[in-house]
C-alpha cells in the first residue's frame, strides 16, 4: 500500500498537466458541438484523435516503464516475502498439529502408565513411611524403656533408703525401748575396758 501510495504520488505530478491538456483541447470540441458538422469525424479530426491517444498512453507508458517497474518489482518482492513467511508458518503450524495428533494418539497408552507408574511410586512410599513409622516406634519403645528402666532404678534406690531410714528408726527405737540404766552401766565398762586395753 505504501508503495502504491509513493507511485501515485509520483506519477501525479506528471498526469495532472496531461489531464488538464486534454481537457483544454476537448473544451472548444465541446463547445461548438452544436455548431455544425463535427470536426472529429473529418480525417484530421481522425488523426488528431489518434495522436491524443498515442500521446496520453505513451506517456502512462513512459511512466509505467521508468518508475513502475520498480513499484511492481517492490510489489512483487513484498508479495514474495509474505508468501514464503506465510508458507513456513503454515509449515510450522503443520509441525505443531503434527506434533499435538502424535501426542493426542500416544496419551490412551501414556494415560495407563502414567496410572502405573504412580501406582509404583505411591507403593514405595506407603512403605518408606511403613518403615520409617515401624523404626520411629521402635525408637520410642526404646527409648521409654530406658526411661522406665532408669525411673525404676530411682524407685529402687529410693525405696532402699526409705527401708534403711526405717530400719535405722525402728532400731534406734527397739534400742532405747531395751536399754535400761543397767545396760547402759554395762556398756559404759565394756567401753572403758576396750579403751584401756588399746591404750596399753
Amino acid at each position: 500500500m505504501k508503495s502504491f501510495r509513493r507511485f501515485f504520488l509520483f506519477v501525479s505530478p506528471f498526469a495532472m498537466p496531461a489531464l488538464i491538456a486534454f481537457f483544454l483541447t476537448t473544451l472548444p470540441v465541446l463547445a461548438a458541438e452544436g455548431a455544425g458538422p463535427d470536426p472529429a469525424d473529418s480525417p484530421a479530426g481522425l488523426i488528431f484523435r489518434w495522436l491524443n491517444f498515442i500521446l496520453v498512453f505513451g506517456g502512462i507508458a513512459y511512466l509505467l516503464a521508468k518508475h513502475g517497474g520498480a513499484f511492481f518489482r517492490g510489489n512483487a518482492k513484498a508479495i514474495a516475502t509474505s508468501i514464503n513467511e506465510a508458507a513456513a508458518a503454515k509449515a510450522e503450524a503443520d509441525c505443531e498439529l503434527n506434533e499435538v495428533e502424535a501426542k493426542l494418539s500416544r496419551l490412551d497408552q501414556e494415560v495407563p502408565e502414567l496410572r502405573e507408574t504412580a501406582r509404583r511410586n505411591f507403593a514405595v512410599e506407603a512403605e518408606r513411611l511403613r518403615a520409617s513409622g515401624a523404626a520411629e516406634i521402635e525408637k520410642i519403645k526404646q527409648a521409654a524403656r530406658v526411661e522406665l528402666e532408669a525411673s525404676e532404678r530411682a524407685a529402687q534406690h529410693e525405696l532402699r533408703n526409705v527401708a534403711a531410714s526405717l530400719s535405722v528408726e525402728q532400731a534406734g527405737a527397739l534400742v532405747s525401748s531395751k536399754m535400761n540404766n543397767e545396760v547402759r552401766a554395762r556398756l559404759f565398762r565394756t567401753f572403758l575396758d576396750e579403751l584401756g586395753r588399746s591404750s596399753n
